[in-house]
């Protein structure tokens, strides 16, 4: 019997964090890097001292909403990278991925990735502590973009070394480049993809696949 209530305990504790999630997600869709906690509190009908209960602090929040889109990010680049179509082609999807996901929800890339200017003055309220937080996830980006070149393009001998460069080179790219297009759009997201491309084939184009590995 205790153990019965324990796990509805678990249950419920879980769904009222998905609830607070998705009212924190509605706030930034509105705020962008400007979401403070007091009116994600308001628009989950509770007090902060609650959220913080929930969360812990502001950085504790900023985590679990990054985990929650940079989870979907990773789940759509990986099915890009898996798709059943020539090298070149995924290569051009994956970037497309990432580009259309920042364009789709462009207030809540800037919340993960962007401090909030507009309230420099009054972060210990306002804003949250972005750059604390925005590089590890740049960083996992990189390790998991490396594991899958690794895993199926032969890099020679020292295959695991260039993998992890190229794995932070490409997201590094990736996030410099439609940084600059987001804020300016200067081209089409489809002129983009296909010069990040033609920077990243030269030497992609060059390597076999690894043998017994899935193919990029």
């Amino acid at each position: 019997m205790e153990t019965s209530q324990r796990e509805d305990q678990l249950r419920a504790a879980e769904r009222r964090r998905r609830e607070l999630l998705e009212a924190a997600d509605r706030v930034v869709l509105r705020d962008g890097p400007g979401a403070s906690m007091n009116a994600i509190a308001a628009e989950a009908g509770i007090t902060k001292p609650i959220l913080y209960r929930h969360f812990g602090d502001k950085g504790g929040l900023y985590r679990a909403l990054a985990e929650r889109h940079t989870e979907a990010l990773l789940e759509g680049l990986r099915s890009a990278l898996d798709a059943p179509t020539g090298r070149r082609e995924r290569v051009e999807t994956t970037l497309g991925t990432y580009l259309a996901a920042i364009e789709a929800r462009p207030q809540v890339y800037r919340f993960l990735m962007h401090p909030a200017e507009e309230s420099a003055g009054e972060a210990t309220e306002q804003g949250f502590d972005v750059g604390r937080h925005s590089a590890p996830l740049l960083r996992r980006m990189g390790e998991e973009l490396a594991q899958v070149v690794a895993e199926r393009v032969d890099l020679g001998p020292e295959g695991e070394e260039r993998a992890r460069v190229w794995g932070h080179g490409i997201v590094g790219m990736m996030h410099a480049a439609g940084d600059w297009w987001l804020r300016e759009r200067p081209i089409s997201r489809e002129a983009l993809v296909r010069h990040l491309t033609d920077l990243l084939w030269g030497r992609l184009a060059a390597c076999g696949d690894r043998q017994g590995g899935p193919a990029l």
